[in-house]
């Protein structure tokens, strides 16, 4: 468990977009209850080191074997939503409304997006009660892309965004 701890610790980016107040018991049993799922224990760790926010350098992209709208190898997490009412700001608990807007597929939690892509727990194999898959949900070209069997293992095989840039960029010149 090394890697998802350390992930967890060095997680969250600097700034106060997005962020939510800490997260409490209560606060989470409240959620759930709105939700309707029980969320995983590995989202509710790194939300308790803060509850949503901009995403550190180090951990903003997901790498893929197939390419996306976004990119040939990867997909983008430069945020992740909290838990919470703060500010107006986009929170979980705004999955409801954000699934029927963007027509989105259901049973799921958002925890990241834009509107034209997000990043979900996918309760749809699990039940509410189950551990989700994340998935990525693409509405601009109607396509999924199952990307890690449960959240833990999603951080865990996260990596920094600029990597891929290098690596694209070592591809293109050696092509040359």
């Amino acid at each position: 468990m090394a890697r998802f701890d350390e992930v967890k610790a060095m997680f969250w980016g600097e700034g106060l977009y997005g962020v939510q107040p800490p997260l409490t018991d209560g606060g989470v049993q409240d959620a759930e209850r709105q939700l309707g799922f029980c969320l995983p224990a590995s989202l509710l760790e790194i939300l308790q080191v803060q509850n949503g926010g901009v995403v550190a350098d180090l951990w903003n992209a997901f790498p893929t074997d197939v390419p996306t709208s976004w990119s040939e190898n990867h997909v983008p997490l430069d945020g992740m939503m909290g838990i919470g009412r703060f500010d107006g700001q986009l929170s979980l608990l705004d999955t409801a409304y954000l699934v029927k807007e963007w027509g989105l597929p259901s049973p799921v939690v958002l925890l990241s997006g834009d509107g034209h892509c997000w990043i979900a727990l996918d309760y749809r194999a699990c039940g509410a009660r189950g551990e989700p898959s994340v998935t990525w949900f693409d509405v601009d070209t109607d396509t999924e892309l199952p990307l890690a069997a449960d959240f833990q293992t999603f951080v865990e095989r996260l990596t920094a965004a600029a990597s891929f840039e290098l690596d694209d960029a070592v591809g293109s010149r050696s092509a040359s």
